[in-house]
């Protein structure tokens, strides 16, 4: 996939990207915008892989220290593969968008137990918070409009994420769900598909849990079956039985098996 475009210049006495100047950066994004224009249009017209090279090369023209209006591209370059169901490439378009979006206007951070959350206490703002909040406000956009891409991005990472299927993937499509399900800007079919997403995935993710745990366990007993055999053993001669009052397991073997 193509990447944004980099200003010239060295940023090594700095962490802060290098910019181009404002004309310049100005022309940049209007080349971006018409090529999003046309790459739009292809999607509305189903032509979903004429799209996605039309958004690769709007990314080709944007700055990509505009983490906003890369974060856009990206997201939908996510739409067009869930489209193609090509689940991993949405999942990865919808994860570079995410993280874009966390750069600019990081998500609050969970409270340490035992802190002073909801004690009314304003917590001192950090530099890199600080940092973050000059990017958005060099931006120009506000916690809403980040907040809108965001929950596009994660609506459509969690749908490829369920339907890539899979304990890990599943997994993810949980935490997406949860996430999603904490937001106040969602539209209302969206907040119905999200409860009901995860009100089916409590059974799936314990279905593929134990799928591939039976997996690991038959490939775990296959290379067993190898070693001992020399030995004139197998794995069936050894018995795991589990303590129910700790949970853990003991092994009593069994010649006769």
């Amino acid at each position: 996939m193509a990447t944004s475009k980099e200003p010239a210049g060295n940023s090594s006495e700095s962490d802060i990207p290098p910019r181009f100047d404002p004309a310049e950066e100005a022309e940049l994004l209007v080349q971006s915008n018409a090529r999003k224009s046309d790459a739009n249009s292809l999607f509305g017209h189903a032509a979903y892989d004429e799209a996605i090279q039309a958004y690769d090369k709007a990314l080709a023209s944007c700055p990509n220290y505009l983490e906003y209006e890369v974060a856009v591209l990206r997201a939908n370059v996510a739409a067009c593969h869930i489209k193609l169901a090509d689940w991993k490439a949405a999942v990865e378009s919808a994860t570079q968008a995410l993280d874009g979006l966390d750069r600019l206007d990081p998500p609050p951070k969970t409270p340490a137990s035992g802190g002073e959350s909801g004690s009314g206490v304003i917590e001192e703002v950090d530099d890199e918070a600080a940092e973050a909040i000059e990017r958005l406000v060099k931006s120009g956009k506000s916690h809403e409009d980040v907040a809108k891409i965001r929950a596009k991005a994660l609506l459509r990472r969690a749908k490829a994420r369920e339907e890539l299927g899979g304990w890990a993937a599943l997994q993810g499509a949980d935490e997406d769900y949860r996430a999603l399900s904490q937001m106040r800007n969602l539209a209302p079919l969206d907040q119905k598909a999200v409860q009901r997403a995860l009100a089916s995935l409590s059974a799936r993710l314990e279905a593929a849990k134990q799928q591939e745990i039976g997996e690991m366990m038959g490939k775990l007993k296959q290379l067993g079956n190898g070693i001992l055999k020399p030995f004139g053993l197998s794995t069936d001669n050894f018995n795991f039985i589990k303590d129910e009052n700790t949970g853990g397991y003991s092994m009593q073997f069994d010649q006769n098996r």
